[in-house]
């Protein structure tokens, strides 16, 4: 098993951080989950926070964006500050950063279209 994920490893490039989570998607415990989740405003917020950001996991972010959308046709006023934290000031990734705060308002600003 171990052979297997390093050969993943290097078909995705080598490792890294994001490498290595691609990579785990092929390990057994890797499978479709259907989810029911409960959260309120304020851990929407915090969610979306977190998720919304391009440094979070590629398929969370998925999910967290189409939250995102829905809950803003839903409540439109409540969450027009919703989202990722470099959205609503700065990004606290520090040097970390993406650096995409242009291309996270214009998704952001697309989903009210």
């Amino acid at each position: 098993m171990q052979q297997w994920y390093a050969d993943w490893q290097e078909k995705l490039g080598g490792k890294g951080e994001k490498i290595n989570e691609d990579a785990r998607f092929v390990l057994p415990n890797a499978s479709e989950t259907k989810m029911v989740v409960t959260m309120n405003a304020r851990e929407l917020f915090h969610f979306f926070s977190l998720r919304c950001c391009f440094r979070a996991q590629w398929e969370i972010r998925e999910v967290a964006w189409q939250m995102l959308k829905l809950v803003s046709q839903v409540a439109p006023n409540l969450f027009a500050s919703a989202g990722p934290n470099c959205y609503c000031g700065g990004c606290t990734e520090g040097v970390k950063s993406c650096g995409r705060q242009a291309e996270v308002k214009q998704i952001r600003n697309g989903l009210n279209k």
